[in-house]
């Protein structure tokens, strides 16, 4: 077996001019953050408390797995409160969001009875249940329901999507090849499906994170990583508001390569790719 080393060696190898471009970027960023903070505080116009180095924010997201906050609670934790969220919020999505695309995309019926509820529900911001959820579900479970709307449309409307654009002359091919409606459903129709599956659960993950940080901040109990940023902004420490953000950014990124990774995985599996 090839060594860690090894691994990314040749990874960085095959792929280096994509390294390369995004370790310019992420230079360039950094370097027009260091600029700014250093022009803010140069000035002093009255900004630089809000807007600290990127050293500083690292110094802070390095203590805030050792130093707990006012309410007792490292970063570990308040990342293990979110991440519970996310994945009841997501598993409670993906069951119900699942078999009813599948359902609206293949029957009339389905669609006729099932398209008008959706349509009242679906323009509502998820973030503008939040009051409602809060109060009625409490701060713990709340939460799960406002990440469950967040990633429910997207995957809802995608595994539609996908049923419907499933080619006809594929649907006939296998009929007059004597499949039966079930091996229909998992030779056709599902394979054809599952690409618009995984954008709608990574856009759905995108917009779950959103939703739990938003949730978190207002509810301001039971932890998460956005009652972190809540708290720390009452407590006016910037750099480890900012290291909240920044694991916010790492978590949504870990999130979408697992659905990514799971999805190269599938198609293998299915014999795709």
């Amino acid at each position: 077996m090839k060594s860690l080393a090894q691994f990314i060696r040749g990874t960085v190898q095959r792929n280096w001019r994509r390294v390369l471009l995004g370790a310019l970027s992420l230079v360039v960023f950094f370097g027009a953050w260091q600029t700014y903070s250093w022009y803010l505080n140069a000035n002093d116009i009255g900004y630089k408390a809000y807007f600290p180095y990127p050293g500083e924010v690292a110094e802070a997201f390095l203590d805030s797995f050792v130093t707990p906050d006012f309410s007792g609670l490292l970063m570990t934790d308040h990342i293990m409160a979110s991440l519970k969220r996310i994945f009841l919020g997501f598993t409670l999505a993906f069951a119900i969001a699942l078999p009813a695309g599948l359902l609206i995309g293949s029957y009339l019926t389905a669609e006729a009875v099932g398209m008008p509820i959706v349509e009242i529900f679906r323009p509502i911001p998820p973030l503008a249940w939040i009051p409602i959820v809060l109060i009625v579900l409490g701060h713990l479970s709340g939460p799960v329901v406002i990440v469950f709307l967040g990633i429910f449309f997207p995957v809802l409307f995608n595994v539609i999507l996908g049923v419907k654009r499933v080619d006809p002359l594929l649907l006939d091919a296998a009929k007059t090849l004597g499949a039966k409606r079930n091996h229909i459903f998992f030779k056709v129709i599902l394979p054809f499906t599952t690409p618009y599956l995984m954008t709608g659960i990574k856009v759905g993950l995108g917009i779950g994170w959103m939703c739990i940080v938003a949730a978190e901040m207002v509810g301001q109990y039971g932890g998460g990583v956005g009652y972190y940023i809540w708290a720390r902004t009452a407590e006016s420490n910037y750099d480890y508001v900012f290291a909240g953000i920044a694991m916010i950014a790492i978590l949504g990124i870990l999130t979408t390569g697992v659905a990514s990774q799971v999805e190269r995985r599938l198609y293998r599996w299915m014999g795709m790719k």
